[in-house]
């Protein structure tokens, strides 16, 4: 629905025929795990780790980086009268302190308002390579526990699922025992695994009925892995797509969410129920992402850039609403929405008191989901890239960043994993004023500024035609990072 002409996802379609489809939504940052900090807190990831921010992915080790007193989605949903789970990747943290691995992995997610979590604790691209249900590791041992070896002494540590090359990069487990609960783990099933916990916790809590015989509510929130390298498609999804591995997880994809919906039609619940498709990033031109391109996928439509860099391709997402009776079904919406206000808008989704938005950086979306505002809910938005030099602020039509490149990834050749910059934008084909052959003219503008109204693909900087803009947007930028 989104415009790729490789794959199939006729339940994302159906979603999108059915409900509300967004051009202009936008994860807080390009990478994952800053981004789903504001998904989940409705705060820039820049205000977090005690204002230091939080700039790249949780590392293996990492404690629990939301403040178990700050308020989520889900303690949102909870004070609302949810059952609240959540499933898949966490990429959050678990404890008080550095990680060790040992039960009880708490603080975790059931400290931030879910009654149940059930899932992959860092990413599929990282050890341990293991499912967590709420504190433990499933199927762990006491006598033959988890542990963290490092780098260094491969034939110490546990085996893992084998995967091809060209599944794309997958760091090699650095944790030693566990074997239970390793085996347990299959790159190649964890989309099936998902999908069956979120349709039997749908399935569970429909069942349930309050005291006065009215149906329970329920919050699901579900993180999948895909499209997240490696790609491991199962069996029954390999080769059925035109882009390769790449395209076969997609199409998986595709039929989790199908699964999903299904579970809510049948337990009867379809017409009163909710339901946001959106992602963390954009796409990452890892080996996966070049074999799909020259496949002809594009992965990220014509948007500049990619996942970890700060062009529009890192971070402007899907974002799909459906919700009969109050969505208007076959539309689209252009309003500027980011994954930070998911907080703000279920507070007036539940009808709780807005005061307790208080010093967050979440707007309510509410009613560009079920109208169409005259006026836009959001001026300017705060986007982050990987590198804290390309903190940039959109505003109206202008996208204004503060240094030259994309503050992404920049591998180039064969057989880097981390492609971006110049030369991937070269290799699919992007145009943009400040590169040439690939690389960065000598002569570029020192910052950039792009109108995004009449130039949503970045093909322009046109930072030295307006230098009162850049002068205003330079000002309020500096605003946010004296106020973290």
């Amino acid at each position: 629905c989104y415009g790729a002409t490789k794959v199939k996802t006729p339940n994302i379609d159906k979603l999108a025929a059915e409900g509300r489809m967004f051009t202009d939504a936008h994860s807080a940052s390009a990478v994952c795990t800053p981004s789903r900090f504001a998904l989940l807190t409705g705060q820039y990831p820049v205000r977090g780790n005690n204002g230091e921010g939080i700039w790249g992915p949780a590392p293996i080790s990492s404690r629990l980086l939301i403040p178990t007193d700050q308020p989520t989605i889900a303690d949102v949903l909870k004070n609302g009268g949810y059952a609240t789970a959540a499933f898949g990747k966490w990429h959050l943290g678990f404890g008080e302190e550095e990680n060790d691995w040992q039960p009880p992995l708490s603080p975790g997610p059931n400290d931030l308002g879910f009654d149940y979590y059930y899932g992959i604790p860092v990413v599929n691209s990282a050890p341990p390579y293991v499912y967590v249900e709420n504190t433990h590791v499933v199927g762990g041992d006491p006598n033959d526990p988890l542990v963290f070896i490092g780098k260094g002494k491969p034939e110490e540590v546990t085996p893992i699922t084998p995967i091809p090359k060209e599944a794309s990069q997958r760091t090699t487990n650095r944790f030693k025992g566990a074997i239970e609960a390793h085996k347990l783990y299959n790159d190649y099933t964890v989309g099936k695994v998902l999908a069956e916990k979120a349709i039997e916790f749908i399935s569970t809590e429909t069942l349930k009925k309050s005291k006065q015989g009215k149906q329970h509510p329920f919050f699901l929130y579900l993180a999948t892995t895909h499209i997240h390298h490696p790609f491991t498609p199962g069996k029954s999804f390999q080769g059925k797509s035109d882009a390769e591995l790449y395209g076969d997880f997609i199409q998986e994809l595709d039929w989790m969410v199908g699964e999903v919906l299904s579970a809510v039609e049948k337990a009867g619940v379809s017409n009163n129920t909710l339901v946001i498709f959106t992602s963390d990033n954009g796409a990452m031109l890892n080996l996966g992402g070049r074999n799909a391109v020259k496949a002809g996928h594009k992965i990220n439509g014509d948007l500049l850039g990619f996942k970890f860099g700060i062009w529009e391709g890192g971070h402007r997402i899907p974002f799909i609403a459906k919700w009969p009776g109050k969505i208007e079904a076959g539309t689209v919406s252009d309003d500027l929405i980011c994954n930070v206000d998911m907080l703000a808008t279920l507070v007036a989704v539940t009808g709780q008191d807005p005061r307790i938005l208080a010093n967050l950086d979440s707007k309510n979306i509410l009613p560009a989901l079920v109208g169409n505002p005259k006026v836009p809910i959001r001026d300017e938005l705060l986007l982050a890239a990987h590198s804290k030099d390309h903190l940039s602020l959109r505003r109206g039509k202008w996208m204004y960043i503060p240094a030259q490149g994309s503050g992404g990834f920049n591998g180039f050749r064969e057989p880097q994993h981390a492609w971006g910059g110049p030369a991937a934008v070269a290799l699919v084909g992007g145009k943009n004023s400040d590169m040439k052959d690939g690389q960065l003219n000598e002569d570029a503008p020192p910052e950039q500024l792009y109108n995004l109204e009449a130039d949503k693909y970045q093909s322009i900087n046109v930072y030295k035609q307006h230098p009162e803009v850049v002068k205003e947007m330079k000002a309020i930028l500096q605003t946010y990072k004296a106020n973290k």
